[in-house]
């Protein structure tokens, strides 16, 4: 049996370590967005799509990776499909800077919790996938655990539906799409859709004396222009990373951004969380546990397949 390649393994650590530093960095945002105040969520968002734009054509611009833009206006279905799929992560930026400005971050975390759990769903009602028996359980615990929240509430729990439900649609738009872009070359398509109506308002927002971009000390200013840093970075480690190590690493990793904002919320804001909540919480946990175990199964059993398919002088 050959030993593992050492040039491999530096790979996936390297890889791991860009996951993760992804994943961190998207942890942390409840504490970025909050030092925005008092832009409010239009406003976040309407920076974030112009400076992100500006920051992935430098980028582009610098590596000259501009060959798939071709290819892509020659395309205009493929141009829409990625127009409502910009829509959909422009209505999941502009929610979650919401929650998280309005006291309401714990519960934008519990939407990145459910998440794979509504994207599951997704793959059985618009792709009609099949799911296996763990995969049913924890889309039911998921289930469960929304008619538990929505009790604790006194009413669904709106701000976490509509991030998951905005970002696993974003998702399946992109599956649909099939573009076989880099990170960067895929968020300045998406942004450049979303431009015009972006640059529309923030200029209105000033002129109406709604924005906050020339009225706060200048350090209100640069945070505001960060905003296309702060987006791309964690992007580009994400992309770096999943080149880098299996799938089921980097949805390993990804409960890092979630476990991070709830954190932020309740002990950073001072977000107070009822009993009740935790238990809905708890059974969310439950259900990406369920869901998580059902995943390493499958990545083992595919392993398993593809070395016993290894000829074994291959593998000697």
């Amino acid at each position: 049996m050959s030993s593992p390649d050492p040039d491999d393994t530096r790979d996936v650590r390297l890889g791991t370590a860009y996951g993760a530093g992804a994943f961190l960095l998207w942890g942390i945002f409840p504490l970025y967005f909050h030092a925005l105040i008092p832009a409010g969520a239009i406003e976040i968002v309407v920076h974030r799509v112009v400076w992100s734009l500006l920051v992935c054509l430098v980028i582009l611009a610098v590596t000259r990776q501009v060959g798939w833009v071709r290819a892509m206006l020659r395309n205009p279905r493929q141009v829409a499909w990625l127009a409502l799929a910009a829509s959909c992560i422009a209505v999941n930026w502009g929610v979650y800077v919401y929650g998280v400005n309005s006291g309401q971050a714990v519960e934008a975390a519990l939407g990145y919790f459910i998440n794979p759990l509504v994207t599951v769903l997704l793959g059985v009602v618009v792709l009609r996938e099949r799911l296996r028996g763990l995969q049913w359980a924890a889309v039911g615990l998921g289930a469960v655990a929304v008619v538990v929240l929505t009790a604790g509430y006194g009413h669904p729990p709106w701000i976490a539906l509509a991030l998951a439900f905005s970002f696993a649609t974003y998702g399946l738009l992109k599956k649909r799409v099939g573009v076989n872009v880099g990170a960067v070359a895929s968020l300045t398509t998406e942004t450049a859709v979303l431009f015009p109506l972006a640059a529309a308002a923030m200029v209105w927002l000033e002129v109406t004396g709604r924005g906050t971009f020339t009225e706060q000390a200048p350090g209100h200013w640069l945070l505001l222009a960060s905003t296309g840093i702060v987006t791309v970075v964690p992007l580009l480690l994400f992309a770096s990373g999943a080149r880098r190590v299996p799938l089921v690493t980097m949805g390993l990793l990804q409960f890092i951004t979630p476990v991070l904002q709830l954190i932020c919320g309740v002990l950073v804001l001072d977000e107070t969380v009822p009993p009740s909540r935790w238990v809905g919480f708890g059974i969310v946990w439950a259900a990406l546990v369920v869901l998580t175990v059902d995943a390493v199964r499958q990545s083992r059993r595919a392993s398993a397949r593809k070395a016993s398919a290894t000829p074994i002088m291959m593998r000697a």
